[in-house]
């Protein structure tokens, strides 16, 4: 609601449920959550990113020239296809032959011809470009400042040309599917600017009613690869944005320019919304025979939000994502007793103005982000381990909302025509990584444009199941993009070739049900995708040696190994990772059928007896877990994959109740280094946390907290950009969102039954702190307080009965959690209150 012109933002319940320590709470000097910089962006990843889902922007902050880079989320190369490979059964037989005589190089060279053509790559929209007067080539440079605020997903541009302040805010919403800039300045009057709008892909532009811009173009039908040509030239995705200004009604014209750019003269303020759709209609509809009209759709979504002022769009944006984001809370600091000034970290939320947002800087704003990032390994701020944590919870609900497309490797944001990679969800690991904080931070909503995908998948990926490898039921491989691929792409077979993403995928449909105990998403989603997956897994399982179920062939992904006749190879059979993906699917999938009152169905008794004849994890000749069935010689062991410890993490399968495996995985990961690009790094942090090993975990955090120039930027080393885009080198979002999962590791991990407290928490470097609202298996949410490094209160309520193990420090409780009640335990895990 509105007070006198500002948004009212009911606090959350949790904010009243766990206190935080005195410490914190005294603190009068805490970093806000904003990414900030004191200079507009030179390179795109100084621009600030906001998005809704399936609309994104880079904002660069330009002072004289202002760029806004435009994302769409279905634009994409290419249109449906066939990917299966009817010739791929015969090449399987020859590849399995070779495998099992032991000619493992000649194997990994035949098994190329079970790998397809190339994936599709994800598009740009294009860019607004805004050009002010020659007045603000003389702006006052210390007058500038431009940020990011994570608690209203905001960006707020300000500076000072002469004695007129200007000031610009954008964001984008979710509720009416826009994007939304202001701009205004302190004199009336004072603003004028011509507006226009371009795209790297083919296009059109034109003046629509005198204050609106469309832009029409499209996508290319069959992606253009160097080398390669193409005869026929297929219709690729069409789409539309339209550009609407509006400025104050008292004072300002609109120009008319080359019927393709608008001219504000002196106005007071301008507001522009931005609305863009294309024909995509889904992965199986061709982009020729979709009757959606892109110019259409988007006017009338214009239309539907004419009568809203800009306060209106501003106060149910904040009301739409601050639902989502104040879910959970986090404050850490370091010991008062070595804070030099008792500088420690605590949020201040304050309700803001609606029409011009309170831009009133702090001490602590003048500090840039980049300059906290550089300083972070001397000073060791815990408040930015805080705000790294938020911003992975930001990009989640800004790439990844219901009715969107899944998270792709840069979220939804990309600059390039052909991007890294192809910006494609790679099902190896980084894809499930972009998902890892969705339910631990509280923010379950955000996996449905997961679900849909993998739901899309299975359909492709029976094809594949049936042509490509004569099974039944579903697989997908490492690479898809937004037409579902599910077959192997064209590339090496070290990455290539690697069928378990579909059943990675699906350990994602039973921990969604684990955290929200969700029985009609567990029956009417989760099983049918999971009973498919499994019957592709039986059926890819074969006899094999010892009387084990193989794999084969079997890599582990993008690693080589060095084979017994010393020949470099990577095709195998029974990788550590395949076998523990399968087991842990088929665990899944017996104690969904016992929840289900299935257990008598064929497919579970098949799976019961499957199970025990998977190969297990063996320990190799120097305490590691070996990644291969047999001990090969490793080329590479600081590779930065871990795959042969997704039992660790994210599975389960190994933990302290399999103390030689748990072991070995402190011996592997070890033996791994500390080296690797930011998507490794994460996933560091939460293995070492689930060895509760808080010194290692920190030191990984270390690693990943250190500036990358864009301009001298080395392969594979990790880092933060300057507007905190975790950096590969170049910019991947999977480490983003997989360090926020991995803090959630540090404070609170559980099982079904058992919840453990702070079990990797570096208590001589977050000694005090709070977090509100991280959630635990079986729909339990938990806040948690600590000072001087020791535990002060717990809280927990859930809305399902059901009793927990609480684990500190050697301390095991046992805790009646019944539905709808809070239950508060001291630092003793004495229960206090209910």
């Amino acid at each position: 609601m509105e007070e006198g012109g500002w948004v009212v933002v009911p606090r959350p319940l949790q904010e009243n449920l766990c206190n935080p320590p005195t410490s914190v709470k005294n603190d009068k000097s805490s970093n806000p959550l904003k990414v900030i910089f004191n200079e507009p962006a030179k390179h795109w990843t100084d621009a600030l990113p906001i998005g809704n889902g399936r609309l994104g922007a880079m904002v660069w902050g330009g002072v004289s020239s202002e760029l806004i880079q435009l994302n769409e989320d279905t634009l994409w190369t290419g249109t449906p296809g066939n990917y299966t490979n009817p010739d791929a059964p015969e090449a399987l037989e020859q590849v399995r032959k070779l495998v099992d005589d032991g000619d493992f190089s000649e194997a990994t060279t035949a098994a190329a011809k079970l790998t397809g053509i190339p994936s599709e790559a994800y598009q740009l929209l294009g860019d607004i470009n805004l050009e002010f007067d020659d007045s603000h080539l003389k702006y006052s440079e210390e007058t500038y400042h431009r940020e990011l605020d994570l608690d209203s997903a905001t960006v707020r541009v300000k500076y000072s040309v002469g004695d007129v302040e200007f000031t610009r805010e954008h964001f984008a919403s979710y509720p009416h599917q826009v994007i939304v800039t202001k701009i205004y300045g302190s004199k009336s009057g004072s603003l004028s600017f011509t507006l226009s709008m371009d795209s790297k892909l083919n296009h059109q532009s034109r003046v629509n009613s005198k204050n609106q811009i469309i832009m029409e173009g499209s996508c290319r039908g069959k992606r253009i690869l160097r080398k390669v040509s193409a005869n026929d030239n297929p219709k690729g995705s069409q789409f539309s944005a339209v550009l609407d200004l509006q400025i104050s009604d008292s004072r300002g014209v609109i120009h008319v320019l080359d019927d393709k750019k608008l001219r504000v003269e002196g106005s007071d303020w301008a507001v522009l919304l931005l609305v863009a759709k294309s024909t995509f209609d889904g992965p199986f509809i061709k982009p020729s025979d979709s009757k959606r009209d892109p110019t259409s759709e988007s006017l009338s979504v214009l239309n539907s939000i004419r009568n809203l002022s800009y306060s209106d769009l501003y106060a149910h944006h904040l009301d739409d994502y601050q639902t989502l984001f104040h879910r959970v809370s986090l404050q850490l600091s370091k010991s008062t007793k070595t804070v030099i000034g008792n500088r420690v970290f605590g949020t201040k939320q304050s309700a803001s103005p609606v029409t011009n947002l309170d831009f009133k800087g702090r001490e602590d704003d003048s500090l840039s982000t980049a300059e906290r990032v550089k300083s972070f390994q001397t000073n060791e701020d815990p408040s930015l381990v805080g705000l790294l944590f938020q911003y992975g919870r930001y990009l989640l609900i800004s790439c990844s909302r219901p009715g969107t497309q899944v998270a792709n490797l840069q979220g939804i944001w990309n600059k390039d025509m052909e991007p890294t990679w192809d910006c494609a969800p790679h099902l190896n690991i980084n894809l499930e990584m972009n998902y890892w904080p969705s339910l631990p931070c509280n923010l379950s909503e955000c996996q449905e444009p997961l679900f849909d995908f993998i739901s899309s998948l299975s359909i492709n990926g029976k094809k594949t199941s049936e042509v490509n490898y004569k099974t039944s039921g579903w697989l997908v491989h490492h690479k898809s993009d937004i037409w579902a691929r599910t077959s192997a792409c064209q590339g090496d077979v070290v990455y290539a070739l690697w069928p378990m993403g579909g059943a990675w995928l699906c350990t994602h449909l039973w921990e969604h049900y684990n955290y929200t105990m969700d029985k009609d998403f567990l029956k009417n989603r989760a099983y049918p995708l999971l009973e498919g997956c499994v019957a592709f897994l039986l059926d890819w399982l074969i006899e094999g040696s010892g009387g084990y179920l193989e794999t084969n062939p079997s890599t582990s992904p993008e690693h080589y190994f060095i084979a017994p006749d010393g020949k470099q190879a990577c095709v195998s059979y029974s990788s550590t990772m395949d076998m523990a993906i399968i087991n842990e699917v088929f665990s899944a999938i017996v104690s969904a059928a016992e929840i289900l009152e299935k257990n008598e169905d064929d497919i579970i008794k098949k799976v019961k007896k499957a199970q025990p004849r998977l190969r297990p994890a063996k320990i190799a000749s120097d305490g590691s877990i070996m990644e291969w069935a047999q001990d090969f010689k490793d080329p590479e062991v600081h590779h930065r994959h871990l795959s042969h410890l997704f039992g660790l993490f994210p599975g389960h399968t190994i933990n302290v109740k399999t103390p030689d495996l748990y072991k070995a995985a402190k011996v592997s990961l070890l033996k791994r280094g500390e080296d690797g690009p930011g998507w490794s790094t994460t996933w560091k942090i939460a293995s070492w946390a689930r060895l509760h090993s808080s010194e290692h975990s920190y030191r990984m955090i270390k690693r990943l907290i250190k500036f990358v120039d864009p301009e001298h930027e080395k392969e594979f080393e990790g880092g933060l950009y300057s507007n905190l885009f975790t950096a590969h080198p170049p910019f991947q979002i999977d480490a983003n969102f997989g360090f926020s999962a991995a803090i959630t590791e540090m404070l609170v991990q559980s099982t079904m039954n058992d919840v453990y407290l702070l079990p990797a928490l570096p208590t001589e470097k977050w000694a005090n702190g709070c977090v509100k609202g991280l959630k635990a298996r079986g729909g339990v949410t938990i806040n948690i307080t600590w000072e001087e490094g020791d535990l002060q209160e717990v809280s927990l309520w859930s809305d399902h009965t059901s009793v927990r193990r609480l684990h500190y420090r050697g301390t095991i409780v046992s805790a009646n959690i019944s539905s709808g009640i809070l239950h508060i335990f001291d630092g003793l895990l004495r229960c206090r209150t209910t």
